[in-house]
């Protein structure tokens, strides 16, 4: 699998990365053998976070043996069943603290505020929380995730060494409002719902389901290449992944196999810039001025 330099920093990551949200509830040996399907087909990079179930546990338990093998990624900021208010900056450190022990670690190689808003960015105290325990060696980068005016702000700041925001072929905002000054800064860029959910293989969806504002997208902006669905995933995942700036793009999933299949769809390259442009045309034309990024 390929693997780009991520930002500045020493890593260089698999093109596509483990997403760990959809694994919350799954059992120890489904997880067992989705990391190792995964890591065997060449991915690197594990994403998890504090609020993604027992997904920290699973991957900790996973991961025994492994865990040189791997850059893990987790993310603070949600109580989680924690007895303080999200971002409360001591629910910070006692979530990460719980982070590490739920993956049985002693540091991971990143740790991103969960997509907190720029008021609480702007207070300051969240950021010196992930820089002390940078100083203490509990993470060796820092990051933010999220989207829109927040992750403008967040980008800015120049304190963070990675940037996790959506981009896809129906979240498209970050292409020009964040990504670019990312790169300036040299921050690695992981791209979240690179595939948009998949949402085009619905016929409806209620306006309660996760992926509802890109299905409602979707129907607007009636790519052609959507029709099949298998092509459709091949050229979204490749559209993000051709998106100047982005190392890596993570993806959930609670099939094994997935991952070779994945790998094998990106083995002719990334898209011919025509067709990438052409992708942008259509968003450009069609695109609403509420079609923010979706966090």
């Amino acid at each position: 699998m390929e693997r780009r330099a991520f930002g500045n920093t020493d890593m260089v990551v698999s093109i596509l990365g483990f997403g760990g949200a959809e694994i919350g509830n799954a059992d120890q040996r489904t997880v067992d053998r989705l990391l190792h399907s995964a890591m065997d087909a060449g991915l690197n990079m594990i994403d998890t976070a504090e609020c993604y179930g027992s997904s920290e546990e699973l991957i900790g338990k996973a991961l025994a043996g492994r865990r040189d093998d791997c850059y893990l990624f987790t993310k603070c900021g949600h109580a989680a069943g924690m007895d303080y208010p999200d971002w409360d900056p001591v629910l910070l450190a006692r979530s990460f603290d719980r982070s590490l022990e739920r993956l049985k670690v002693d540091y991971v190689d990143v740790v991103h505020l969960h997509s907190c808003s720029e008021e609480v960015l702007r207070r300051g105290e969240v950021i010196e929380v992930l820089q002390r325990a940078k100083e203490q060696g509990k993470t060796r980068y820092i990051g933010y995730s999220g989207d829109s005016t927040s992750a403008r702000y967040a980008v800015e700041t120049g304190v963070f060494d990675s940037f996790e925001t959506s981009v896809n072929i129906a979240d498209q905002e970050a292409i020009e409002l964040t990504i670019p000054l990312a790169v300036e800064q040299g921050m690695g860029i992981i791209a979240k719902r690179p595939i948009a959910n998949v949402a085009w293989k619905h016929e409806s969806l209620s306006e309660q389901d996760y992926a509802y504002p890109y299905w409602l997208r979707l129907q607007e902006l009636n790519y052609d290449f959507l029709e099949d669905v298998q092509q459709g995933v091949e050229i979204a995942m490749k559209f993000t992944l051709s998106t100047p700036g982005v190392a890596t793009a993570i993806v959930g999933t609670g099939n094994p196999d997935r991952w070779r299949q994945n790998a094998q769809l990106l083995e002719g390259g990334m898209l011919p810039e025509e067709n990438y442009q052409a992708i942008r045309s259509r968003w450009k034309e069609v695109a609403g001025s509420d079609w923010v990024g979706k966090v």
